[in-house]
Order: C-alpha cells, then sequence, then structure tokens
C-alpha cells in the first residue's frame, strides 16, 4: 500500500509539520461554519510553507481526512478486550455522540469527495482500519472484517447524521452492535450447516 500522504517516520521536523498541520487543520474546522477549510489558511496557521501542505496532503480534503482520523485514533480508540460486545458497544456509543460535532459530518463530506476525485482515500483511514482489525482479531471474530463494520455501523450512523436524523446513542448503540453479532453468528453457523447437509446428502 502507497503511504498515504502527511505520513512519514516518527519523531523529528516531519512530525513537528504534521501535528501542526493537523491541529491547524481542527482549529479551522471548528471555527467553520460550513464545514470547510482554505489550504492557505491552514499554511498560514500551522506555520507550515504552502507548498510543504500541498505536497505532504495534496488537497483540503486529505487534510481534513488525515486531522480528524488522528484525533479519533488518539482520542477514542477502539478497545480490544475480547469482548466484541463490550469493545463494540463503548466505541458505537462515543461514536453516535461525536457525530453531534459538525467536524465530524465533514469529514465524512471529505472522505466522499476525496473518493469521487480518485484520491486514496484508504491510505488516510489505514490507522482507523486497523485499529478496527485489532478489536476483531481480539474477539477471534474471525469470520468478520473492518468492511462488515463499516457497512453495519458507520455507514448507517453517517447517512442518520447527514439527514439530519442521528442515532441516539442509548438505544441504537445496542442495535447495532447486536446487528454485527447476528452477522457473526450467522457465519459461524454456516461451514456447521453445510458439513451437514453434505453428510446427509451423502448417507441418503
Amino acid at each position: 500500500m502507497t503511504q498515504a500522504s502527511g505520513t512519514a517516520r516518527p519523531g523529528g521536523r516531519t512530525a513537528r509539520t504534521r501535528e501542526a498541520v493537523r491541529a491547524a487543520t481542527r482549529e479551522l474546522l471548528a471555527e467553520s461554519t460550513d464545514g470547510t477549510v482554505d489550504i492557505a489558511e491552514v499554511a498560514a496557521r500551522s506555520g507550515v510553507h504552502l507548498a510543504t501542505v500541498y505536497r505532504r496532503w495534496r488537497s483540503v480534503d486529505g487534510l481534513i481526512i488525515d486531522a480528524v482520523v488522528d484525533e479519533l485514533g488518539s482520542r477514542s480508540p477502539l478497545p480490544a478486550t475480547g469482548d466484541l460486545r463490550a469493545d463494540l458497544h463503548t466505541w458505537i456509543t462515543n461514536l453516535l455522540g461525536d457525530l453531534t460535532q459538525p467536524s465530524h459530518l465533514s469529514f465524512f463530506r471529505a472522505l466522499l469527495r476525496a473518493g469521487s476525485e480518485g484520491q486514496d482515500t484508504r491510505s488516510f483511514a489505514e490507522p482507523r482500519i486497523q485499529q478496527i482489525q485489532a478489536t476483531l482479531d481480539a474477539a477471534d471474530a474471525t469470520v468478520l472484517t473492518w468492511m462488515d463494520i463499516f457497512e453495519l455501523v458507520l455507514a448507517p450512523a453517517y447517512v442518520r447524521a447527514l439527514l439530519a436524523l442521528p442515532m441516539d446513542p442509548a438505544t441504537e448503540a445496542v442495535r447495532l452492535v447486536d446487528n454485527v453479532l447476528a452477522v457473526r453468528a450467522a457465519r459461524e453457523r454456516a461451514p456447521a450447516t453445510a458439513t451437514a447437509t453434505a453428510t446427509a446428502t451423502a448417507t441418503a
């Protein structure tokens, strides 16, 4: 996989540049009335040369995606205790609460725009994908992937928020967790069902 824009080896000048740009992007998003930022303003606020920002992040959408993914990873990491129900419930409850904040809808809109323009959005989201996979791995949920979590949790949660119909964490978190666990249970039953059917056919 190609390295995400704005990423490099930890430590040193590159790391300081990356954090300054991310912090400036988050600040400007918080001040924005329409969920957008200007790349020149990010450069000015961060003290990083405009050409450097363009070279490493390539677009405003890249800046927003990178800044918000970094914030999510540090502020609300996914638990990985091995108890999938508990881990998902904790994370989803926080997620649904976060979706009342304008910056998170800006993040989703930026993802959609970047994807439609052919940018490598997965490279920006890779740290979050790895956290999701670690949660599944800790619970030995081998029949599930991060894409299942995207389809069963993230997609409906963000779409509802974009439609101004946000999910209530107090009730909807449980429902979303139950949906994930139902898919897991169905897939884990499938091999046993197939084996039983094959055995019955062979002995008929």
